[in-house]
């Protein structure tokens, strides 16, 4: 277990802009693109100095990152956890399956089936066990 505080950051800046902009986590990741992801997370300790708001703003009018349709936190019918505890789950789950390759192991785990299930603040999957996420991710299906 790691603590990478620059992935955690990376992720919870995805999860940010992806509720700003009402898009699927994945689509975030994917039009920040690699180059983008990178950056963010080799700076994370500069950009976490300004608010979040504005690393947002920045990367959303950079990458023109639309405004989409998808709104988990108003489907919520509980309280909606923040982006920073959102942030940590992926955090943790990225760096209990990568390898040598944050970045690129960022980018599988954002584009898989996982992104619908860590979303839906409905379901209590979010917060289940780290090493219970894992698992599931691995088998590729909620066990």
């Amino acid at each position: 277990m790691k603590n990478d505080s620059n992935l955690f950051f990376t992720c919870s800046l995805i999860e940010f802009i992806g509720r700003r902009q009402k898009l699927k986590r994945s689509e975030v990741a994917a039009g920040l693109g690699e180059k983008n992801l990178r950056r963010i997370y080799e700076y994370a300790d500069v950009f976490h100095c300004e608010p979040i708001e504005k690393t947002a703003d920045e990367f959303i009018t950079r990458c023109g990152l639309p405004n989409g349709d998808f709104d988990n936190e108003n489907a919520c019918k509980y309280l909606v956890p923040d982006y920073w505890t959102i942030g940590e789950v992926y955090e943790r789950l990225i760096e209990d399956v990568c390898g040598d390759d944050t970045i690129g192991t960022l980018q599988e785990v954002y584009a898989s089936w996982i992104d619908g299930s860590i979303s839906d603040y409905n379901s209590d999957f979010y917060y289940q066990p780290r090493d219970y996420i894992r698992e599931c991710y691995r088998e590729g299906k909620i066990l």
